[in-house]
């Protein structure tokens, strides 16, 4: 839902409203594999896809699909607006995981997160039928 005295957005909401029912809250899902490795260092491009495919798990193992999404907050390590829109411009446009980012979306550039060598992370909450 938007508000004409919001400011048109990027193509998620400003507010979503879940009517009842069960919500699942996912962790913050990294660029890490099955090991519990950063894959893609030094390369948020490859870390995106990773952390793409792991929301996409996460997301699967919960009975939710993308469009089941009601809020989005990506992480990005960086100090420049450019790049931390961008990753979430890139989420947004994912041909699978995209849906997940038009609901209420934010998306913020922090000195670093939890992993080294960690660029992103997506941290999801989903509705569930």
């Amino acid at each position: 839902m938007s508000n004409s005295q919001l400011h048109p957005t990027g193509g998620y909401e400003h507010v979503t409203i879940v009517e009842g029912g069960r919500l699942a809250f996912l962790a913050g899902q990294c660029p890490v594999d099955a090991e519990e490795r950063v894959v893609g260092v030094g390369d948020l491009e490859r870390q995106i896809e990773q952390v793409a495919a792991n929301c996409l798990a996460a997301l699967a193992a919960a009975g939710a699909r993308p469009a089941d999404v009601v809020r989005s907050v990506v992480y990005v390590v960086s100090g420049e607006s450019g790049v931390v829109g961008g990753a979430w411009h890139r989420l947004a446009e994912h041909p699978e995981l995209g849906p997940a980012f038009k609901a209420a979306s934010t998306v913020t550039g922090v000195t670093c997160l939890g992993y080294a060598d960690q660029l992103i992370e997506v941290d999801l909450t989903a509705k569930l039928d």
